[in-house]
């Protein structure tokens, strides 16, 4: 099991950032996203595993003026 923002989510072997992302259906396009506090780049998020007990955090960056 994982936390991601704060919602409890099973995990698996081998989950990647983009797996809870597809889990989460986070598809807005400018995300940051942190596993235990270290960032996550968006070209890694396909390769990036996640351990189980992670806490992740998927922030939705929104630009305006």
């Amino acid at each position: 099991m994982i936390t991601v923002n704060g919602d409890k989510l099973h995990w698996h072997h081998g989950m990647t950032i983009r797996d809870i992302l597809n889990a989460k259906n986070y598809i807005f396009k400018m995300l940051v996203t942190k596993v235990n506090g270290t960032l996550v780049k968006r070209a890694d998020y396909d390769t990036t595993t996640v351990p189980d007990q992670a806490d992740v955090k998927v922030i939705h960056l929104i630009s305006g003026g």
